[in-house]
């Protein structure tokens, strides 16, 4: 099992040659788990929105179906949809992805990230991530180390990270912290970059039919993300079949 989490460590920090940077971390983003749960249809749209500064009143879109294919993998579709400040929406790209559970290491559990990027206006992505979660009686940890690649002559592979950390209040409502930024890359790794950090809240809705999830937060706006925008509004929703 070690060996097997190096391999993954090695594959998910593993473009190693040379990209665009890595925009408004977080936004229409989540911080994945690193299990997978069998037979599951699931269908999700994130949503996040930019406030103040120049780039207040850009937003994204991602609707995604998923479906557990095993009690280690997952596959989905994802539709892209983006809006630049004083422009109408559009779509930007559609991405096929997957999820692979590698398992425990020392009560860790790990997973594995893939995903390719079809861009409708440019050139194609391809990204990965090392996902790392630890899960207790009411915590829920999670990390991911993030590298992509714009699949365009001369780009470099451009590294990132999310975590959340969220506790269980009480029901079905659990409160929490998410983080998002750039990293850097090979070359010029954790220059001044763009970060957004802050709370969120996450509930579970039973008795309509298929189950429903929720979650709100607001983000706000740290190092060279100041520059742009003073924070992030960010809304989930996923619907359990």
């Amino acid at each position: 099992m070690k060996k097997t989490a190096v391999i993954a460590a090695a594959i998910a920090a593993g473009f190693v040659h040379p990209g665009v940077a890595l925009a408004a971390p977080g936004l229409a983003d989540e911080v994945y788990p690193a299990t997978v749960e069998t037979g599951e249809p699931e269908l999700e749209a994130r949503y996040g929105w930019l406030g103040g500064g120049p780039d207040s009143g850009e937003d994204e879109l991602k609707l995604e179906a998923s479906y557990g294919v095993s009690n280690r993998l997952r596959l989905a579709g994802v539709v892209e949809f983006e809006r630049e400040t004083g422009q109408s929406r559009r779509a930007e790209a559609g991405a096929i992805e997957a999820v692979y559970a590698l398992g425990k290491v020392g009560g860790i559990d790990v997973g594995l990230y893939g995903e390719y990027e079809i861009g409708f206006h440019g050139a194609d992505k391809a990204e990965t991530k090392l996902l790392l979660q630890r899960r207790t009686g009411q915590w829920d940890l999670r990390l991911n180390l993030i590298a992509e690649k714009e699949l365009a002559g001369g780009s470099k592979v451009e590294l990132g990270y999310a975590a959340g950390a969220y506790a269980k209040v009480g029901g079905d409502v659990q409160l929490g912290v998410e983080a998002y930024g750039d990293l850097g890359n090979f070359d010029r790794f954790a220059p001044r970059a763009e970060h957004f950090v802050g709370p969120v809240a996450k509930f579970e809705i039973e008795g309509l039919g298929p189950e429903l999830g929720l979650q709100v937060g607001y983000l706000v706006a740290l190092g060279a993300a100041r520059d742009d925008a003073d924070g992030q509004l960010q809304v989930r929703l996923e619907m359990e079949f």
